[in-house]
């Protein structure tokens, strides 16, 4: 999404994990997305074809016979930011790949007939698509697709992109939020200008509140660097107009790299209760975001869902098998300008067949438990 001082992976979620298990998680208003679906599959027949048969299906079969229901798609793959825990920070020019295009981005929606929800973002900071970004968001709103993206923040007031962002009808933005002092944030977030980063979402919720709209969350990747400040994101969160805020407890592999960042081990259940108590004392609703338990072989229902489910797509139009991944360089599972036909073909049965046998591709490894 954090890093904190477990080097070894393989022992994350071994102290607290029944007790996170109950937190409560990162939720949309179930309502409105309820409502978007209804109309999302209303107004296509194909959709509603393919929802039934994905509700209907044999989730966890080499050959799935429906289209994915939910993709993150990646408008842009370079950064303003380069983060310390991104893969981008390593790319020259912090770039993996060319932007997306408007017209490719309809066409995907035309070829996913059923999409409910899109996050629209993958490793890159998607304002720096400008108009392009905002374009996306419209078409896929104008057919009820559920759509939710991340933005670091730092480019909420150029050209009024907080105004513009929130009038494309955008279902949830996501403001990454790492430090609640100058230090901390622009030590994790390298590249930022801690200042800006607050007026800006200042701006953003304050025009959300004005208005009464529920659009932002404040997201908090917890790591050693700023594990300290805990219940300080949760005053920030108040004093920047959030009215929703997650933290992000683990995020140990992310782009084939083993990152052991999780504060699972760090993080009480009793904090989390006091940070739950103060946040409905400041009227912020407190979630947690987690990596429970990993997925295992053996059983079609432990397996991750991903391959069988749901896709990610680069902004260079490859099909990635998921968010974790993210890049093309490490897994290409094809050409989503023919997306029905690599959903279906060798490569992805090939990688469907290696998670349903157990045996797993190398950049799979660390997000199931080991033998």
């Amino acid at each position: 999404m954090a890093e904190t001082g477990n080097p070894n992976p393989n022992s994350l979620m071994t102290v607290h994990e029944p007790v996170f298990r109950s937190l409560p998680v990162p939720r949309p208003d179930l309502t409105a997305y309820r409502l978007n679906r209804w109309w999302a599959l209303a107004v296509s027949p194909r959709g509603f074809t393919n929802y039934s048969r994905f509700l209907l299906a044999d989730k966890r079969a080499p050959v799935v016979r429906y289209l994915p229901v939910r993709v993150d798609i990646e408008p842009v793959s370079r950064c303003n930011f380069h983060c310390v825990m991104c893969p981008v920070s390593n790319w020259p020019d912090h770039r993996r790949g060319p932007d997306m295009a408007v017209d490719d981005f309809v066409r995907l929606l035309d070829a996913l007939p059923g999409l409910v929800e899109i996050k629209l973002q993958g490793l890159g900071e998607p304002l720096l698509g400008g108009s392009a970004y905002l374009e996306m968001i419209r078409h896929a709103r104008a057919r009820h697709i559920w759509v939710r993206t991340t933005v670091n923040g730092s480019m909420l007031h150029v050209n009024d992109n907080y105004r513009r962002l929130i009038h494309s009808g955008v279902s949830e933005v996501q403001i990454s939020f790492d430090g609640t002092v100058k230090e901390t944030f622009e030590q994790i977030r390298r590249g930022a200008r801690f200042e800006r980063v607050v007026e800006n979402c200042k701006l953003v919720n304050s025009y959300c509140n004005e208005r009464g709209i529920l659009t932002t969350r404040m997201w908090v990747l917890l790591q050693d660097r700023n594990v300290g400040e805990f219940l300080d994101f949760v005053r920030l969160g108040h004093e920047l107009g959030f009215k929703r805020m997650t933290f992000s407890l683990d995020l140990y592999t992310w782009n084939g790299t083993v990152s052991a960042v999780s504060a699972t081990t760090s993080v009480t259940p009793q904090m989390a209760r006091k940070a739950m108590e103060l946040g409905r004392d400041l009227g912020i609703e407190v979630t947690f975001w987690q990596l429970t338990s990993r997925y295992r072989t053996g059983d079609t229902k432990t397996v991750c869902p991903w391959p069988f489910e749901r896709a990610f797509i680069s902004s260079d139009l490859r099909i990635v098998p998921c968010c974790m991944v993210s890049d093309p360089g490490l897994v290409d599972l094809g050409d989503a300008r023919d997306f029905a036909r690599a959903w279906n073909g060798d490569l992805y049965r090939k990688f469907r067949m290696a998670h349903l046998t157990g045996r797993l591709p190398n950049v799979c490894e660390q997000c199931y438990e080991s033998e």
